[in-house]
């Protein structure tokens, strides 16, 4: 039987999402990402990449080539409801899916044919996508992984599905510049173009042991790639272990009552995305970076929660045995692991009938309005708040502040 892999990808995937949320985007350059000059751009529009703009750009290089982009923060509760939107959608179509990344599946259609058609299945789902989401949506098919998803890349620029046929994935890739080759990052394509390989087609044609030797192990890989082959499989779509998030700073700080703002409010969003999962953790980390770019990560493991109140101390008492250089911080983040199925069970000793309420009501506010519709007021805007040596004191929420009207 003839492999058949479908790639599904969302096209720009969180500028799609926020032009859901607000239509007046539609057709203007948009950015996705933090202002600060020192941040990146996560996502931008076809408009903005027009200019010349690209994801992981520096956000300072993105707003000089397109001064008149729109800039968004992001919203990645909202970017994971429509990411597990459509993961909904495709596990009741198909037998067999990876998920990859928020917005990029693999499917394996092998055997359809028979039945369906892949070919008409793959454009029957990419439909109800956008039907059912809203979201725009390409697809690449082929007999594997890395051509399909190169075929995607082509499907963008036309009409949003492309298929390649069995025994033509050679001469597919072969025009295309070795960029196009999924893994090939910066560095192996300049030593490559150095060598004068620009395109897929002299890379098709060069011996494996040369390979070898320039790029140890990923050289015959790369070949096998180059030239249409690629033997991994789809491998079945399980919930992820882990959550996290961090946040860089324009500038490097020692405001330790800031940095404690800040791990609230992100203690506080991971938590609500585990009771929405529902999901429990038994593992929390936090993460910070010195300006000088040294990075440290410390953990702690504990009982199965998805309770802020249980949780902010231990990332407060983390960040206070961790922080012991006294020097200016560039970054902190907070990482939530071995997650669970399962919501919270109500610990007798440290748990009221109020808290698990008043989490509740939080949760229903957050749904309907946004992850940042209620919070800590310690964990609003974090250069707004005083000094406090310890403002989470162990107790469920107490203190809660609207930022929208």
């Amino acid at each position: 039987m003839e492999r058949t892999i479908l790639h599904l990808d969302l096209n720009t995937f969180l500028v799609s999402v926020e032009r859901l949320r607000e239509p007046r985007l539609n057709g203007k350059p948009v950015l996705i990402g933090s202002e600060s000059d020192r941040g990146v751009v996560a996502s931008c529009s076809y408009e903005a990449r027009a200019f010349g703009v690209r994801s992981a750009m520096p956000m300072r290089m993105a707003k000089q080539l397109c001064p008149e982009a729109i800039i968004l923060r992001g919203d990645s509760g909202a970017y994971l409801r429509k990411s597990d939107e459509v993961t909904e959608m495709i596990r009741a179509t198909v037998p067999l899916f990876e998920k990859s990344s928020v917005d990029e599946f693999y499917v394996d259609l092998s055997g359809t044919d028979r039945f369906h058609g892949s070919w008409k299945l793959a454009g029957e789902l990419r439909q109800r996508i956008i039907k059912e989401s809203g979201l725009p949506n390409s697809f690449g098919l082929s007999s594997n992984k890395t051509v399909s998803k190169v075929a995607t890349g082509e499907a963008k620029h036309g009409n949003g599905e492309w298929r390649v046929e069995h025994g033509t994935e050679k001469p597919f890739l072969a025009p295309m510049p070795i960029e196009r080759i999924p893994g090939v990052g910066g560095k192996t394509a300049h030593l490559l173009r150095s060598m004068g390989v620009a395109k897929i087609n002299t890379l098709q044609e060069l011996k494996t042991d040369l390979l070898h030797r320039l790029l140890g192990e990923h050289g015959p890989v790369l070949w096998r790639k180059a030239n249409g082959i690629d033997d991994s499989p789809v491998i079945a779509w399980h919930e992820r272990k882990s959550i996290s998030t961090e946040r860089t700073f324009e500038r490097d700080t020692i405001d330790v009552a800031m940095l404690r703002g800040m791990l609230t409010a992100m203690t506080e969003s991971l938590a609500f995305q585990l009771r929405k999962g529902p999901k429990l953790t038994s593992c929390v980390a936090v993460k910070i970076r010195y300006a000088d770019m040294n990075t440290h990560t410390r953990q702690l493991r504990m009982g199965y929660t998805a309770c802020d109140h249980l949780l902010l101390p231990v990332v407060h008492d983390l960040f206070r045995t961790l922080y012991d250089r006294r020097q200016r911080i560039r970054l902190v983040g907070v990482r939530f692991s071995h997650l669970v199925g399962g919501g919270h069970q109500i610990d007798a000793f440290t748990d009221t009938e109020e808290a698990m309420g008043l989490y509740q009501a939080m949760d229903r506010i957050r749904k309907r309005f946004g992850d940042r519709t209620v919070m800590r007021a310690s964990g609003m805007e974090a250069h707004s708040i005083g000094r406090m040596d310890n403002p989470f004191d162990g107790q469920a929420p107490v203190l809660l502040a609207n930022r929208r009207s």
